[in-house]
């Protein structure tokens, strides 16, 4: 197994080739989770993305021979963009394996880095399955993700940095996918600070390394907006680590990191990926589990699909009432949209959308029913505007 030896020597590696991110405190978050949170800001790594201290941790020690054959990786997005940034930065060949599923943006990126990239299979297993087979025919060296020591002790680093910028720390969430992170920078903590409490944070859809760990036999779902954690098997070196290291396991569920993401869009002003938020998801669903104490969060990735990022902060201004569904009775008579919308309006409601039903309603042949999409302030302003509808004669009620 690794010790802080090995990660302080992949700590010398990384300087001057990738960036020493802040490790702040969030007052803000403070406030709402009741712990002081200070958060590692790794999705402002060149790739966006951890993934490239482990990826040039490995790579850079390679020998001569390796190098000129070059490197298959697999990995659904920041792990192949580390390995390609750090192959072409290298001059070294990179052929990259991502599932079928993997984000566009994820793509492209890794693209822009010269990297060949494959894209076969639904799954990360799948994925591996065929990468080390191009391993094998091409002669390339298989650069794993996670079940790696030279991986482990290259993500370890962050440890090394957040205890460095904040000394105090007495707990540590990191989310876990194979468990690289997590097991690297539990290497460097616990010898850092043997007293420091680590928590490893996994989706209910993939909870691989709770179940190892805590023998439990929970389902395993097929897609989570957290893919950068959706890893099927967890790794022999990375589940030896955190055995032995890490303190706690606990799960997390869709909302929660969906909230966590337009929380941290918000308030830090900063975009992260699902799997960069699932330690913040953790606070705000176990409040109590980490109440009163000093929280490091890894911000581990900003590889988000735009399309995926819009659903979910309308989702987030759903679920916060800023965003509401409101249903009309009305008479079908000439004039009674332009009263409800005269209504909304001075009550201080933005109308998104209007659906004006006739056919497909329950309600009396004389009447209509109307939808209508609001942005409101919240829950407050919401109940204002049904009031004030209802004041004006009309039946109506959140949807």
């Amino acid at each position: 197994m690794i010790d802080l030896a090995d990660v302080r020597a992949a700590a010398h590696r990384l300087e001057g080739q990738l960036t020493d991110t802040p490790c702040v405190e969030s007052r803000t978050l403070s406030g709402i989770t009741g712990a002081q949170v200070f958060l590692k800001f790794e999705n402002l790594q060149f790739t966006a993305s951890f993934k490239e201290r482990g990826a040039y941790n490995k790579l850079s020690q390679l020998s001569n021979e390796e190098k000129a054959r070059g490197v298959v990786a697999m990995s659904a997005g920041n792990h192949a963009q580390g390995v390609a940034y750090h192959a072409q930065r290298l001059g070294m060949r990179a052929v990259i394996v991502m599932p079928r599923f993997t984000p566009g943006v994820k793509v492209e990126r890794t693209r822009s880095f010269a990297a060949e990239v494959v894209l076969h299979g639904n799954t990360l297993e799948e994925a591996r399955t065929h990468a080390y087979e191009l391993a094998a025919q091409q002669h390339l060296t298989f650069v794993h993700p996670y079940d790696d020591e030279q991986i482990v002790a290259g993500q370890g680093t962050v440890g090394i940095e957040m205890l460095r910028a904040a000394p105090e720390l007495d707990t540590l969430v990191i989310a876990v996918g194979g468990g690289g992170l997590i097991a690297g920078i539990a290497v460097a903590a616990k010898a850092l600070k043997p007293g420091i409490e680590i928590v490893g944070v996994q989706t209910l859809r993939f909870p691989n390394m709770f179940n190892a760990v805590k023998h439990e036999s929970l389902p395993q779902g097929t897609s989570t907006i957290a893919e950068g954690i959706a890893v099927g098997t967890p790794g022999r070196i990375t589940q030896e680590i955190i055995e032995k290291l890490v303190d706690d396991l606990v799960l997390v569920d869709e909302g929660d990191i969906e909230q966590s993401i337009v929380m941290l869009l918000e308030i830090e002003k900063t975009l992260v990926e699902g799997a960069g938020a699932a330690g913040l998801a953790a606070l705000l669903k176990y409040p109590e589990r980490f109440k009163g104490r000093k929280v490091g969060l890894v911000l581990g990735g900003g590889n988000i699909d735009p399309l995926l990022l819009a659903a979910i902060l309308e989702r987030g201004m759903v679920r916060a009432g800023r965003l509401a569904r409101v249903r009309v009775s009305a008479r079908d008579v000439p004039g009674s949209l332009a009263r409800i919308t005269a209504i909304v309006s001075e009550a201080g409601a933005n109308i998104d959308e209007v659906h004006h039903q006739r056919a497909f309603t329950m309600l009396a042949a004389q009447n209509v029913e109307i939808e209508l999409v609001v942005q409101t302030r919240g829950r407050d302003h919401i109940r204002a505007v049904i009031d004030a509808l209802h004041e004006g004669g009309f039946q109506a009620e959140e949807q």
